[in-house]
């Protein structure tokens, strides 16, 4: 059986975790937002850095659970990149990016998910 929601979303954040993203969250979107269920937000600290996580999230999710992002959006060098799971969508952020655009702020009728063990 495919992994999905929650499930999906932690093991996204684990990932990232692996590859030492820095302050991920995950938020709850159910109800709130017709985009997607949960969000990964986390950042990196430069552009390789960026393109790691993006690299070891994604091996990871097609290694370990089989599941492949159906679309990604931006590029390290945009300093934004959007792996879209159609139910969980991961964020990976400059930190000065996510700063400005504030995205927990955006989404605060959402629900932090405890993730970290």
């Amino acid at each position: 059986m495919a992994i999905e929601g929650q499930e999906l979303a932690i093991a996204c954040a684990r990932a990232a975790e692996q590859i030492q993203a820095e302050d991920i969250r995950i938020i709850d979107l159910k109800g709130v937002s017709s985009l997607t269920d949960f969000m990964v937000v986390c950042s990196g600290t430069s552009m390789p850095h960026l393109k790691a996580v993006m690299r070891d999230v994604e091996k990871e999710m097609v290694g370990n659970h089989k599941v492949h992002a159906v679309n990604a959006e931006g590029n390290a060098d945009s300093r934004w990149v959007v792996l879209d799971y159609i139910d969980v969508m991961v964020h990976i952020m400059h930190n000065d990016l996510r700063e400005l655009y504030g995205l927990e702020d955006l989404w605060a009728n959402g629900s932090e998910v405890e993730w970290a063990e």
